[in-house]
């Protein structure tokens, strides 16, 4: 393997309190619900909303930056590993094939599931807090003079994700384009960037519970016990998003690894048993190896394909992170033209990229923020949204395991013919 391909940008590691943060949010909950029925239901949304709204803004300041740093970052490492040969630009091709049908899966499926399964009417309690303004759905012509920004600090100040994501790709590309120092100097800012970034997220989440506390209350203040049901209903859609990739995994090993499916079960169920407790793509490679082995796949694809697969590739993140968009949009009534769906798809297919060493908890704010701001949906209800990201993050984990050893076997069959 080449210097390139083995390019590595450490990134603080952050533990966070998801625990506290779920516990946060089931406590305001409950609290919400026993007072929903009282005289004090506005007087209690009075004093917890800007303590809600103020731990909302903290998390959405670090957005850009953050996402800068971090595309630029993955998408250089996606180069270097696109020159380590054949074999690592057929399994690229093959991952960018898989990442593109798990978004239109989403958009395709997802809003007919919401008719077939309707939003509980007790989850309009989340937007209370949401500014309700007109969504203008852009004209074609309109959509494609948006992608490219005349002035990307304005872009910046507008937030407006499309034409920022498109900037910092290519500002990715020219940087693997430069003299060695240069390009050096460059990803050494960005890589300070992202810790600095990562640092003072990894600060506001640790006060989620605070956070999500007031907020839960807030909801269930309005909602009672109906907000619980909504939070289910959320949680199974988004993660059906992520069994269909799971399924896709399966259909991959078959038709394009020449594996049986009873013998992928088989063979992947320990690596899966690993995702599932760990909820880790990297703590679940040994286990990954070994299912590999068990299938017969040949050890240097194996040790070559799988721990590329865990630093740049995350299946069902297309899938499930555009399904959460998808979500708050009919929540709030944004209607999402093809147009603002393929915005959707894009946005949600480069910033996979650049979160994928990410603990859950920032790369649900990292990742679905900008695709929401791309489609002009309303990001405020992430904020509650990402303290029960656990509970979905283990179909995630689980998607992704399967998915990178079925690309295994794909590629081991390629190197065969």
């Amino acid at each position: 393997m080449t210097k390139q391909a083995q390019t590595r940008f450490e990134l603080i590691p952050i533990k966070l309190p998801v625990a506290w943060t779920f516990a946060g949010l089931m406590a305001g909950l409950l609290i919400g619900m026993v007072l929903s029925d009282g005289t004090m239901t506005d007087d209690i949304v009075r004093w917890t909303s800007p303590i809600g709204t103020l731990w909302l803004r903290a998390l959405q300041m670090t957005i850009i930056p953050l996402v800068a740093a971090l595309l630029v970052l993955g998408i250089v490492q996606l180069a270097g590993a696109a020159r380590a040969g054949a074999a690592a630009r057929r399994m690229l091709m093959l991952v960018f094939a898989i990442l593109i049908a798990s978004g239109v899966a989403t958009a395709v499926l997802l809003p007919w599931l919401l008719e077939a399964f309707p939003v509980p009417q007790s989850a309009s309690a989340f937007l209370a807090e949401t500014p309700q303004e007109a969504q203008q759905v852009p004209e074609l012509a309109h959509f494609v003079a948006s992608l490219v920004a005349p002035n990307i600090v304005a872009a910046a100040a507008e937030t407006a994700m499309l034409p920022i994501t498109i900037f910092f790709a290519l500002f990715a590309v020219a940087i693997t384009r430069l003299p060695a120092k240069q390009s050096e100097s460059l990803l050494s800012f960005f890589h300070a960037l992202a810790n600095a970034m990562l640092q003072i997220i990894g600060w506001v989440l640790w006060l989620a519970p605070v956070g999500v506390f007031a907020l839960a209350l807030g909801v269930a203040a309005r909602a009672g016990g109906g907000a619980f049901a909504a939070l289910v209903h959320y949680i199974l859609l988004v993660s059906a998003m992520g069994g269909i990739v799971l399924i896709g995994a399966y259909i991959v090993a078959w038709g394009l690894g020449g594996v049986a499916p009873w013998r992928f079960v088989k063979a992947v169920l320990p690596a899966q048993a690993v995702a599932i407790s760990t909820q880790s793509s990297l703590a679940s490679l040994p286990a990954m190896l070994d299912s590999s082995g068990r299938l017969g796949l040949r050890q240097s694809t194996s040790e070559f394909v799988l721990p590329l697969a865990v630093a740049v590739f995350r299946a069902t993140s297309p899938a499930m992170n555009l399904a959460v968009a998808i979500y708050v949009a009919h929540l709030a009534g944004v209607e999402l033209s093809p147009v603002l769906m393929a915005a959707g798809i894009g946005v949600a297919l480069i910033i996979s990229i650049g979160s994928v060493s990410l603990p859950g908890s920032i790369s649900f704010v990292v990742s679905i923020g900008p695709i929401a701001i791309a489609m002009g949906v309303p990001v405020e209800p992430l904020a509650l949204l990402v303290a029960v990201e656990m509970l979905p993050d283990i179909m995630r984990t689980l998607g992704n395991v399967t998915m990178n050893v079925a690309v295994t076997s794909a590629v081991d069959r390629v190197q065969q013919d």
